[in-house]
């Protein structure tokens, strides 16, 4: 992502942080699936040092792992999304970084949540975001993502410029489970889980296919 695509994605963000913290932050009572990926997650890294939710939004990933006994930490590109995580969740850390060049030293974290992140960056830049991640994880660490695999129009990639009202300049783009589980393993992790479902009713989330990934550093 050049300068002016990181801009443009954490002014629209800023735009529409306090509709999405809204609209968002208990999503994950009505994700059953997600819930259950997160506490697989949380029972293999609790105790096991720092674990980071990228792209953290108003913090609900956070939240959750964070209420499962693990020392979270939340990274995202836009101030306004800093917010309302600070506001929402005051026992945790939110601070602003980009998946592309984390401000921390090699091997900080034993994990990294990456929920709806991945999407903003363009392939030929997927490598590099997850060689970036590898890079500040210790060894045997875990990376999950998440991410939408498509929808009913088979796009591959989507540019939105209103949200909830507000003008936006996103681009988002959608990976195959199999395309992302090679990305990973060009980028060092051995993959260690795949999981792919059909979305929730309309009124629970964008009616996309989404997939979840676990990587695990080499």
């Amino acid at each position: 992502m050049n300068e002016q695509q990181l801009s443009d994605t954490a002014e629209s963000y800023d735009r529409v942080a306090g509709e999405y913290a809204r609209r968002i932050y208990d999503e994950l009572a009505g994700k059953p699936a997600d819930r259950e990926v997160l506490d697989r997650y949380a029972d293999r890294l609790r105790g096991r040092g720092v674990v980071c939710d990228i792209g953290c939004g108003p913090g609900q990933i956070g939240r959750y792992l964070a209420d499962r006994g693990l020392d979270v930490v939340g990274i995202d590109l836009s101030p306004g999304m800093l917010e309302q995580a600070a506001a929402l969740n005051p026992d945790i850390e939110f601070y602003q970084g980009n998946m592309l060049a984390l401000d921390e030293p090699d091997g900080a974290w034993a994990g990294i949540v990456a929920f709806y992140s991945i999407i903003h960056i363009p392939p030929g830049e997927v490598v590099a975001a997850l060689c970036e991640m590898g890079r500040v994880l210790r060894p045997g660490g875990l990376l999950l993502l998440a991410f939408h695999t498509g929808d009913a129009t088979g796009r591959r990639e989507l540019r939105e410029t209103e949200m909830w009202g507000q003008q936006v300049a996103l681009d988002f783009w959608f990976y195959e489970a199999a395309e992302m589980a090679g990305y990973l393993e060009r980028a060092g992790y051995a993959v260690e889980a795949v999981i792919e479902r059909e979305p929730y009713a309309p009124e629970v989330e964008y009616q996309s296919r989404r997939a979840y990934v676990l990587g695990r550093k080499k």
